[in-house]
C-alpha cells in the first residue's frame, strides 16, 4: 500500500471515530466520557434516523444519555451541532485533497486516493455521511448556503489537480477543469446517494469497484489517451 492509501485509510478511519476529540484522563488513570463528543455522536445518530429538522434537542440529549441542559453546555442550538459535525468531517477531507495533491503522483492515483477517502468514509461511518450529504451539501436550504464557500474549497482544490494535469498534458485542456472537479465529486456524491437511500446495491465488492467506476468514468473522458482496457485500470486501482 502506497503512503498515500495508507493516509486515506487512517484519515477515514480516525475521522469516524472522532480522533480529533479524544476523552480527557481522569483521576486515577482512567479515561473520562467525552461528554461534547459524545453528543455530536448522539446528533449523527438521531438526525440520520429522523432527519434533521424532525429532531429536538431533547432527543440528541436522550440519545447520548446526558441532561437537556448539557446540550446547550456544549453548542448553542442544534443547528451549531449540525455545523460541527458538518465542519470536522469536511475539513478532514479538504486536507487529505491538500495532502494528495502534494505528493508526486500520477493525477489518476491522486483522483483515486481522494475517491477512496471518500468512498471509505462513508463505509466507516455511513450516517455521519448520510447527514453531511442530506442535510448539508444537498439541502436547499440555509446550511447549503452557509457553507457554500467551504464547500466550493473542495470543487477548487480538485479542479487545480485537474489543471495540472491539462498544463501537463494528461487531460484534454479544452474541458473546464472547474467543470470536471464538479463532475468527480458529482459522481461519487450520486453513488453515496444511492448507497443512501437503498438505490443502488452495496457491500465491500460494490464499493471497490464504485471507486473503479468514478475515476474511469471521470479520468477516461478527461484523458488525452485514455486507458481503453477497463479490466486492467479496475485491478491497478482496486490493489
Amino acid at each position: 500500500m502506497s503512503a498515500s492509501r495508507a493516509r486515506t485509510a487512517g484519515a477515514a478511519g480516525d475521522a469516524a471515530s472522532g480522533a480529533d476529540a479524544r476523552p480527557a484522563a481522569a483521576a486515577g488513570g482512567a479515561k473520562a466520557p467525552d461528554k461534547r463528543r459524545l453528543i455530536l455522536d448522539a446528533a449523527v445518530r438521531v438526525f440520520a434516523r429522523q432527519g434533521f429538522h424532525a429532531c429536538r434537542v431533547s432527543d440528541i440529549a436522550d440519545e447520548a444519555g446526558v441532561a437537556y441542559g448539557l446540550v446547550y453546555h456544549y453548542f448553542a442550538s442544534k443547528d451549531e451541532v449540525l455545523d460541527t459535525l458538518f465542519l470536522e468531517r469536511w475539513e478532514v477531507m479538504l486536507q487529505l485533497i491538500r495532502d494528495v495533491d502534494a505528493e508526486p503522483l500520477p493525477v489518476r492515483e491522486k483522483l483515486g486516493a481522494i475517491a477512496s477517502f471518500i468512498i471509505d468514509s462513508y463505509s466507516h461511518d455511513p450516517d455521519l455521511m448520510k447527514v453531511i450529504i442530506v442535510e448539508v451539501t444537498r439541502a436547499a436550504n440555509s446550511f447549503g448556503d452557509t457553507h457554500i464557500g467551504t464547500i466550493r474549497e473542495a470543487y477548487e482544490l480538485i479542479g487545480a489537480i485537474v489543471e495540472k494535469a491539462q498544463t501537463d498534458g494528461y487531460f484534454k485542456p479544452e474541458i473546464e477543469a472547474r467543470f470536471a472537479a464538479m463532475a468527480f465529486y458529482g459522481v461519487i456524491e450520486q453513488l453515496l446517494t444511492g448507497w443512501i437511500f437503498d438505490l443502488l446495491p452495496q457491500g465491500e465488492e460494490e464499493r471497490q469497484r464504485a471507486k473503479w467506476v468514478v475515476i474511469e468514468t471521470v479520468c477516461g473522458g478527461l484523458e488525452v489517451n485514455a486507458v481503453s482496457d477497463g479490466t486492467t485500470a479496475g485491478n491497478t486501482l482496486l490493489r
